[in-house]
């Protein structure tokens, strides 16, 4: 398994390519500005487009979902508990919704040439799990044309944040690399304040779903830099000691 990354020009959203040894691949947080880059990553290769997943549903990780999915005929994939938010991914943002003109998203939308009234949701639209109990770690086995992959639900930045464990990347010395959209960032986490967020649910996910990966898992957050589990626990003054 092959992972290429784009970076979206709207927060910078780490948009991931995955690859399977037979040339499918899935598209996960198809940011604001991702499409037109990542379009033409996968016709170059020749890649077979399998699906679209999202780690959450905040606008600047599903903005450009709708032209991929509908471009190739594939689903947005993602935890049921975020599946509301496509209906109005901009009222779900509280201080950053892009329709205040003094939001910081405005003026990043509008740097990307991205118009907030041109938001549509996929036409397949496939959302999973929704049922796991509170405080409990359950893994969803997604099959997607052959890109297979573990998704973890990780609540407290929204809902519905999972973590993307994806096992076979050759670089990852054997753990599975972990896709953690803005659960974790290297040296921070989620941000709880933004509607559908709860402190308390992610001190709980910090605690019981992030400090059980494994030591050696690399980490690909939804911004900035790559990390590693073994170095978060260590430094990162969120993560329980």
């Amino acid at each position: 398994m092959q992972i290429h990354t784009v970076v979206a020009p709207v927060f910078a959203t780490r948009c991931s390519v995955l690859v399977a040894p037979d040339g499918a691949c899935v598209v996960v947080d198809a940011g604001a500005g991702a499409a037109g880059p990542v379009r033409l990553l996968v016709e170059q290769h020749g890649w077979r487009p399998q699906a679209v997943l999202a780690t959450h549903g905040h606008a600047d990780h599903v903005w450009d979902a709708a032209a991929l999915c509908d471009a190739w005929g594939v689903p947005l994939v993602l935890h049921a508990r975020d599946a509301y938010r496509l209906d109005d991914p901009f009222g779900t943002l509280g201080v950053l919704d892009p329709r205040d003109p003094a939001g910081p998203l405005t003026a990043a939308l509008a740097a990307a040439g991205a118009d907030v009234g041109s938001w549509t949701v996929p036409a397949r639209v496939e959302p999973f799990g929704g049922d796991e109990p509170s405080g409990r770690t359950a893994d969803v086995d997604l099959d997607l044309g052959g890109v297979r992959l573990r998704a973890r639900h990780a609540p407290g930045h929204t809902e519905g944040s999972t973590l993307y464990l994806l096992d076979g990347v050759p670089a990852a010395a054997g753990a599975p690399v972990v896709l953690s959209g803005d659960v974790l960032f290297a040296g921070g986490v989620g941000r709880t304040d933004l509607p559908g967020g709860d402190a308390a649910t992610m001190a709980q996910t910090l605690a019981q779903v992030v400090g059980a990966l494994p030591p050696d898992a690399p980490v690909l957050p939804g911004h900035g830099p790559a990390t590693d589990v073994r170095t978060e626990l260590a430094t990162n003054p969120w993560l329980p000691r």
